[in-house]
């Protein structure tokens, strides 16, 4: 009776141990198959990367085109070269001076490894003339050597009408139509991220699937008065699609709905001038992986590889934007894989949850990796 009475008193001890959320790590006890791969089955596209950010900026705008630099050419090109990047898409590439820059240092320092977006002047959005001043810009920036446009989420999350009420300026505002006309005028495609993912404009509580990442990063909220919705910026967002048919938009991460595949279907459907990429949401793919494999086959031709890397920070570039990264989506690719980690430590850097690999066809991964970026980019397919 003694020894029993002792074994539940220790038990019950056990049992009232208090653990901080961000320390527990459980490690799965599945004994499910690891498919060892040797890199990817073809050459790669990423479409989605930064090797450079605004070098001044105030409330999410930046005040000018120039550049600030995160990483060299030579602290990429030997993660690219093992994991078979044949070429990386700088988005951030600015516009003026800071484009002429990244080109320099990176599209003809290395030929046809990497290529350059360049971004509109937002700090000029309220000066007169803006409309044609855009215009103009993106012209010299094509000549200058820019191969398509990005739209970062400052555009409906950040930047405000600062010669009237204040408010935040909607994505389909219509003094930007003459650079969306441009754009197809130039053939070139417009990468464009506007929302983010739905747990962002949801109350950061104890029901939200990102609370650790939230928590972590309180800016990245936009819950409350002061921001539009979701649905009321992709609405917009479509507004844009539908009224400038000739131009040719990548709505980046999954078409910033990767929790809802029959939305993101839906525009696919109505837009034909529209593709997406698939950067930092395999997480949400890898985890409704039938649907996602139904979503992969309809849409194959429309789906553009890509990281969202961000090479930087106190780490070097090679640990942020390295092997590891990119081995984690070949396999969710690839493979049948089940229950793994769907970015390198520390996990769960979005949520806590694991991933199942898509096991795609070599005919659909070749236009995945590669052909279908190279098209909208008027390079030379497979």
């Amino acid at each position: 009776m003694t020894r029993r009475l002792f074994l539940s008193t220790a038990t019950a001890a056990l049992a009232q141990q208090k653990l901080p959320l961000e320390d527990f790590q459980p490690k799965s006890m599945l004994r499910v198959p690891q498919t060892p791969l040797r890199g990817p089955a073809f050459p790669v596209l990423d479409f989605h990367a930064h090797l450079s950010w605004a070098a001044r900026s105030q409330n999410g705008v930046a005040l000018t085109g120039d550049r600030k630099f995160i990483c060299t050419p030579n602290d990429l090109l030997p993660v690219m070269d093992r994991q078979k990047i044949r070429t990386l898409i700088n988005l951030t590439g600015g516009y003026g001076s800071g484009l002429k820059q990244a080109v320099d240092q990176f599209d003809r320092a290395h030929p046809g490894r990497f290529l350059t977006m360049t971004e509109p002047a937002w700090a000029e959005a309220n000066t007169p003339n803006y409309s044609q001043r855009q215009v103009d810009l993106l012209e010299q920036a094509k000549r200058d050597g820019a191969r398509g446009l990005k739209v970062l989420k400052t555009l409906g999350l950040y930047l405000r009408d600062n010669t009237t009420s204040g408010k935040l300026l909607a994505v389909d505002d219509k003094r930007f139509d003459p650079l969306w006309d441009a754009c197809g005028r130039l053939a070139l495609p417009v990468a464009i991220h506007v929302s983010d993912p739905i747990a962002f404009f949801l109350p950061t509580d104890r029901f939200n699937e990102r609370f650790e990442e939230l928590n972590n990063h309180p800016d990245w909220s936009f819950h409350g008065p002061g921001f539009p919705s979701n649905d009321e910026l992709l609405a917009a967002r479509n507004r844009v699609f539908a009224r400038h048919p000739k131009t040719k938009f990548v709505a980046l991460h999954v078409g910033n709905f990767a929790e809802d595949l029959q939305n993101v279907a839906a525009a696919l459907d109505k837009y034909p001038n529209l593709s997406i990429d698939i950067a930092a949401r395999i997480g949400e793919l890898g985890r409704q992986p039938r649907a996602s494999r139904r979503f992969f086959d309809k849409y194959q031709d429309r789906i553009l590889f890509g990281t969202d890397a961000v090479p930087g920070g106190k780490e070097t570039p090679q640990q942020i934007f390295g092997d590891q990264l990119y081995e984690i989506y070949y396999r969710f690719l690839e493979t049948e894989d089940e229950y793994f980690d769907y970015a390198p430590a520390p996990v769960p850097p979005q949520g806590r949850w694991q991933i199942y690999g898509l096991g795609l066809p070599r005919p659909i991964l070749k236009k995945i990796y590669y052909n279908n970026a190279a098209r909208l980019l008027n390079l030379i397919s497979l």
